[in-house]
């Protein structure tokens, strides 16, 4: 092959691999374009607003529960209510150990069908995740901190209960992906979140009081998990996107070579 023709396939080649480079600069950039505009859009989203409508409910229920634990009162209402589920002896089944769960189990399984709620796989188990450890942060210090006995003398842990938080977290949870599409599917959760409540008290392992603080939580935690999402977003996102690499070939005095481009 004559030297004319070597430096032609040589030139092509370098063209080629220049314009796949320009190409996949493009892609970069536009693909950062596109994310920027997608935090800004979720950043400003009334969804992750956190406003004081949202804070009364929880507000009102946890502030029940903490009077409760000093109040005569509400103390003899949790008392006389006992007596009064004592006197029909109901059968202590264990479904509130499930129920609790109910709601974002459907969440999952209506996306699953089809019916798409307000948020992806991915974003609504980062919102779900961030609830339930929120839930929990509120929860098990107060547990050792007031050290309330259950109504059978298991323990001490009885206020709040843990099991109606993280069902009214699931429910407001599945409200939240579905109030702007369908009201009526999304407060179908609450009745989960209320019998799971109820049935604290009907299997003698909680206080009224416990129950109604509980659900006071579990609302909290949920809009908390919301409002936090965008910042939580951002920061994965960013991580992800911490660093690009790219390997091309090139053609420098003669000799052909590959190489490497990274950035942080």
């Amino acid at each position: 092959m004559s030297s004319i023709n070597k430096n032609i396939i040589i030139i092509l080649i370098l063209v080629l691999f220049n314009t796949c480079r320009v190409t996949a600069q493009d892609t970069i950039r536009n693909s950062t374009v596109t994310f920027q505009d997608s935090i800004i859009t979720k950043v400003n989203d009334k969804t992750y607003k956190l406003n004081y409508k949202q804070l009364i409910a929880p507000s009102v229920l946890i502030g029940y529960g903490i009077v409760n634990l000093e109040s005569d009162g509400l103390k003899q209402l949790n008392f006389s209510t006992r007596d009064e589920i004592n006197e029909h002896q109901p059968n202590h089944i264990r479904l509130d150990n499930y129920t609790q769960y109910a709601p974002a189990l459907m969440v999952y399984g209506l996306n699953a069908a089809g019916i798409k709620g307000k948020h992806n796989f991915r974003d609504r188990t980062i919102i779900y995740a961030t609830s339930q450890l929120i839930a929990a942060a509120f929860v098990v210090p107060l547990k050792h901190i007031t050290k309330e006995e259950r109504p059978d003398g298991s323990n001490n842990l009885s206020f709040p209960s843990g099991h109606t938080a993280t069902a009214f977290s699931s429910a407001q949870f599945m409200f939240r992906e579905y109030k702007d599409t369908n009201f009526w599917l999304s407060i179908s959760g609450y009745s989960f979140a209320a019998f799971t409540g109820v049935y604290r008290t009907l299997n003698d392992k909680h206080w009224v009081g416990d129950v109604v603080a509980g659900a006071g939580f579990g609302v909290l935690s949920t809009e908390l998990a919301y409002w936090l999402y965008p910042k939580i977003n951002s920061m994965l996102i960013g991580k992800e996107k911490k660093a690009t690499t790219m390997i091309m070939p090139f053609y420098q005095n003669k000799s052909f070579g590959i190489a490497l481009s990274q950035r942080f």
